[in-house]
């Protein structure tokens, strides 16, 4: 924070997904239209960076330490805005924290071993809270997910049943 007390937003971006960085400036941009963002190229990444006081009212769950350390809930007013608009947090957190892949399994079937494929999200986070967010709002359009255990501290949400995969390749798609 500096001397006029303002926040610091970034938002860091792989540049293998040029899509990902337009969607996050325009995203900046849509919350606070009146505000300048700026990009920052870095090693691979770049940065989507806004100053402002504001932030702080925006994303009231900033705060001091790793966001797996610390309590992240929403708000009453951000609930409603999830409620009305799940989808773009679904997205969102698939986008940031997630992928969508051709997974793969092997059957016999009358003595021959065939390969099946088919397509699967994984989201994947080390904060229960940002976890339970994203598997209530999944629950809430009517996603059906799973748990996939993963080694160490990290959670790995898996979607895989047909319906639901097509449910989340309407409104999330791959990334891009």
């Amino acid at each position: 924070m500096s001397r006029k007390r303002q926040h610091h937003l970034a938002i860091s971006c792989c540049d293998a997904w040029p899509g990902l960085i337009e969607a996050a400036e325009a995203a900046v941009k849509a919350v606070l239209p009146r505000y300048a963002t700026r990009r920052r190229r870095r090693r691979g990444c770049t940065d989507v960076e806004s100053h402002t006081r504001h932030w702080v009212c925006m994303l009231p769950q900033h705060g001091p330490g790793r966001k797996h350390e610390r309590e992240i809930t929403l708000e009453p007013w951000q609930r409603e805005i999830v409620r009305r608009h799940p989808w773009p947090l679904i997205r969102g957190l698939i986008h940031s924290d997630g992928c969508r892949i051709t997974n793969w399994a092997t059957r016999t079937v009358a003595g021959e071993r065939k390969r099946y494929e088919y397509p699967r999200y994984f989201f994947t986070n080390t904060s229960a809270d940002i976890v339970r967010l994203f598997t209530d709002t999944l629950d809430a359009v009517g996603v059906e997910w799973r748990v996939a255990r993963r080694a160490g501290a990290a959670v790995n949400v898996s979607v895989a049943r047909r319906g639901s995969v097509a449910l989340m390749d309407r409104f999330v798609g791959a990334k891009y």
